[in-house]
Parts: structure tokens; C-alpha cells; sequence
């Protein structure tokens, strides 16, 4: 992948990982009531979830790229619809000003990961993003096996970093979010539009 492409990937992910979702509610809330040190199962478990997300939607693309290079065109355009589409949803969308459950007894490190996992793996709005979002960084030219290796390995470590601090922070955050949310959803979205606006114009 070259540096600029890659470039724009990490900042498209962080815009990912920093946006409102299933996952970085579970941080937050697992962070309040079991502790970050707990809490980071529940996150590696969400990061591997995401990984697998990133192998089905990649691994699927490239076959159908087999079939037409056409297809990486269109699917190009249709995600870039699709990215313009969520980021106008996330700009509406309500703070995220989550009220945390009394907690109910401590919970074993299998159980948070697990939780994690399924978090990611079970949110139809992730296997939807990706597949509307990587078609904007592959290069057909070059080996699946190491984009994958590149766009999952940053994907993943975005996430774990933004989780972490997250579920660290996890009382001031939540109070900030309540205050500030709505134009935090607002900055998001709008980087949602952009990058759908954007990136089916590149070559």
C-alpha cells in the first residue's frame, strides 16, 4: 500500500474507531464497572471481531474482483454513496451519554472477550462499512494477503489504542459526552461525507 493511501486509511479509521458504535460503548461501560485492566479483554475481543469483519469483506472483494475488474469501479462509487449516507447518520445521531447498568458481580476475562468479539462480529453496520469502505484502498495489483495484513494491523491497533483510553477514562468521558456529543457526532459524520465525496474521485 503506498504511504499516502495508507495515509488516508488511518485517518479514515480513527474516524471509524472514534465514532459512536457498539463497541466503544461496550469500553466505556465495561471501563466503569469493571476497570480498564479488565476491560481490555473486551476490547481485544472486539479487535479480533473487527479483524474478522475486515477478512470476510476483503477476501470476498477480491473474489469478485477475479470475475471483473469493473466491479472495484462501481462497488468504489456505491461505498463512496454509502460512507456520504452514514456520515449524515452519525451527524444526527443522539449523544451517545451512556447510562451505565449497576454492575452485577465481576465477570471472568473469557466472558468480556467473548462479548467483545460478538459486539463486532453481530453489528451489521461494521460487515456494511467495510465492505463500502476498503474498495477505496485496493490495489488490485498488489497481494491481498499483504493489504489485508496492513488495513486489518492498523484497523486493529487504532482500535484497541481508541478503546483503551476510552474505558481508562471511562467517568470523565462519559460526562464530556453528554455535554459535548452531539458535536462530537458532528465532526464525525462530516468526515464520513467527506471521505465518501472524496475517494471514488482518486484514481
Amino acid at each position: 500500500m503506498a504511504l499516502d493511501t495508507w495515509l488516508i486509511y488511518l485517518l479514515a479509521a480513527i474516524g471509524l474507531s472514534l465514532s459512536p458504535g457498539p463497541n466503544g460503548l461496550l469500553a466505556l461501560t465495561h471501563g466503569a464497572l469493571h476497570g480498564r485492566n479488565r476491560a481490555l479483554f473486551t476490547i481485544l475481543g472486539g479487535a479480533l471481531g473487527f479483524v474478522l469483519v475486515i477478512a470476510l469483506s476483503m477476501f470476498g472483494i477480491g473474489a469478485l474482483l477475479k470475475t471483473s475488474a469493473h466491479w472495484l469501479i462501481a462497488m468504489k462509487w456505491m461505498g463512496g454513496a454509502y460512507l456520504v449516507w452514514l456520515g449524515i447518520q452519525v451527524w444526527r445521531a443522539p449523544p451517545v451519554g451512556a447510562e451505565l447498568h449497576a454492575d452485577v458481580g465481576p465477570r471472568s476475562g473469557a466472558s468480556l472477550f467473548r462479548q467483545g468479539t460478538l459486539s463486532a462480529l453481530t453489528n451489521p453496520k461494521a460487515v456494511l462499512f467495510f465492505a463500502a469502505f476498503l474498495p477505496q484502498f485496493l490495489d488490485p495489483a498488489r497481494s491481498l494477503f499483504t493489504q489485508f495484513l496492513v488495513m486489518a494491523g492498523t484497523f486493529a491497533a487504532i482500535e484497541i489504542g481508541t478503546e483503551w483510553l476510552i474505558a481508562s477514562m471511562a467517568h470523565r468521558v462519559r460526562h464530556w459526552l453528554q455535554r459535548a456529543g452531539r458535536r462530537f457526532n458532528q465532526a464525525c459524520g462530516g468526515i464520513f461525507v467527506l471521505i465518501g465525496a472524496a475517494l471514488p474521485l482518486r484514481g
